[in-house]
């Protein structure tokens, strides 16, 4: 591969931003390549490479990069203004969208960001509640704000320390972290923290420390748990929202939280988030009520317009749509484990859907703590290989790679051939 036009502007982005780039995970070994452009299921960089893509933006691309459709409709949008701050009907319109498709959402609040989202719902946990403790799960990534900070997945677990600096105590001692699939220490810290807690908040699916499923009932026991002790049950669905199912998690396994997160595939690739709930939590959110939360951008008529423009084309095409990426899913993920199992190499594929990743370690992965365990130098020799013949995965083992309707029966055909290429390399 060539890549000499990358070094040099990775050099020069060193100087200029903390490692080079504008979000960790985005800086691997010896340098990232920088793309130029992209199409459909692939990324060209400016070196004149191709890959087939599966990092996908870390999620957001579930139709593929530049969607002709997302095109247009941000185009006329971009002729009539890309700020007014006033409301608009576009807002109207996909919230009402939202709140047809998400069970838990009886109204909603856009935001820009995740992280924006997590911490704005967790404010209204509290709000609603009157209490100040929360729970997390450990390798659960829920962004960059300082409650949950703590024991975190996605960059956080590549980079950082457990607890970020600059995180306060004051902060952190009110997060319960909690090991994953592990309902005795949950029932546990309910027992000890009896009516101290006003949220629970999990990734239903773990997204951000590779793929980790939730094993059977532990979802279902959770929610009863919180319903019971009159705890705010949040699904962080940033990643698993309109991705399992239209519904998301909660459709998917028909376990309704109070209240969800939403982003990276609402917006079509734009930025774009939202919090939203039981109409009793929402209601006390500012105008109406005294928990306050706002922002410049917050329904963006750009964003707002590509998340149109994304839901409309998942509504229409909605059981085939995801029948053919549960499909596509599968082949890749039983592809991978024969290529491990033939080499001989120990190695678990998790994932379900569109989502899937490989650790590779002898034990299951059910927890973050395994995810740990398993062998992360040998997976980011694998991500080498793999980008060396054409195919792009996210640079870190506590990520997800992800497949969108832009890839082809030949792009995973493709793949697969990279993939046991790349494992016989190991």
């Amino acid at each position: 591969m060539s890549e000499p036009n990358s070094k040099v502007l990775f050099e020069r982005a060193k100087r200029l931003m903390p490692g080079g780039v504008n979000s960790p995970v985005r800086a691997f070994k010896p340098y990232p390549f920088f793309t130029a452009y992209a199409r459909g299921s692939k990324l060209y960089d400016v070196d004149g490479n191709v890959y087939i893509d599966y990092c996908l933006a870390y999620g957001p691309l579930l139709l593929g990069h530049a969607h002709p459709r997302i095109i247009e409709a941000v185009r006329e949008q971009l002729e009539r203004g890309t700020m007014y701050g006033t409301p608009t009907e576009a807002e109207v319109k996909l919230a009402e969208l939202i709140i047809n498709i998400v069970p838990c959402i009886e109204m909603i609040r856009l935001v820009n960001t995740g992280t924006e989202a997590t911490m704005h719902a967790i404010r209204a946990a509290r709000g609603y509640t009157g209490r100040d403790k929360i729970v997390k799960f450990e390798g659960c990534y829920h962004g960059a704000h300082d409650y949950v900070l703590v024991k975190a997945g996605s960059g956080a677990a590549t980079f950082g320390a457990p607890t970020s600096l600059g995180v306060p105590e004051d902060a952190a001692k009110n997060t319960i972290v909690l090991p994953f699939n592990d309902l005795e220490s949950f029932e546990g810290a309910v027992e000890e923290n009896r009516d101290e807690i006003a949220a629970v908040i999990i990734e239903p699916v773990i997204g951000n420390a590779g793929v980790i499923l939730p094993e059977d009932g532990y979802l279902q026991e959770i929610r009863k748990i919180t319903a019971d002790e009159g705890i705010v049950l949040i699904f962080d669905e940033v990643i698993t929202g309109f991705r399992l199912a239209l519904g998301g998690a909660q459709e998917y396994y028909g376990v309704i939280p109070d209240m969800a997160t939403l982003g990276k595939i609402m917006g079509g690739g734009f930025p774009i988030a939202a919090y939203g709930g039981k109409r009793e939590i929402m209601e006390l959110i500012s105008p109406l009520g005294k928990i306050y939360q706002a922002s410049t951008f917050s329904g963006n008529p750009i964003s707002v317009t590509a998340g149109l423009a994304t839901l409309g084309i998942l509504l229409e095409k909605r059981d085939a749509l995801y029948e053919s990426l549960e499909r596509a899913g599968d082949r890749i993920r039983r592809g991978l484990l024969e290529i491990v199992e033939d080499a001989g190499i120990p190695a678990q594929v998790n994932g379900i859907a569109s989502m899937f990743q490989i650790f590779f370690t002898e034990r299951p992965v059910l927890n973050y703590g395994d995810a740990k365990g398993s062998d992360k130098a040998r997976f980011m020799r694998y991500q080498r290989r793999l980008m060396e013949n054409g195919v792009f995965i996210p640079p870190s083992q506590f990520e997800t790679c992800f497949i969108s309707t832009a890839h082809t029966d030949e792009d995973i055909t493709r793949t697969l051939e990279a993939m046991d290429s790349a494992i016989r390399a190991l």
